[in-house]
């Protein structure tokens, strides 16, 4: 997904959805990619955190290295 989808979301796109103050937050990009991951695959909240956490495909795709921790399954994007 991320080869054939490079450049579709930017952090940039998303400025508007969060304050500019406060501590810094998971890339948006990033939250895009894993909610479209979850959608398709038909995960729970907690399935694709653990997916982020676990899976080699997941980082991949979400252009993070092997040894990124993650996030926790809480963490929503704001409306």
């Amino acid at each position: 997904m991320r080869d054939r989808l490079d450049g579709l979301w930017h952090d940039e796109d998303f400025a508007d959805w969060y304050p500019r103050d406060g501590r810094p937050g998971l890339s948006p990009a990033q939250l895009a990619t894993v909610c479209v991951l979850q959608f398709l695959l038909g995960l729970s909240d907690r399935q694709a955190a653990e997916a982020v956490r676990c899976r080699i495909d997941f980082k991949y795709a979400m252009a993070m290295e092997l040894d990124d921790p993650g996030f926790h399954h809480s963490l929503r994007i704001p409306a």
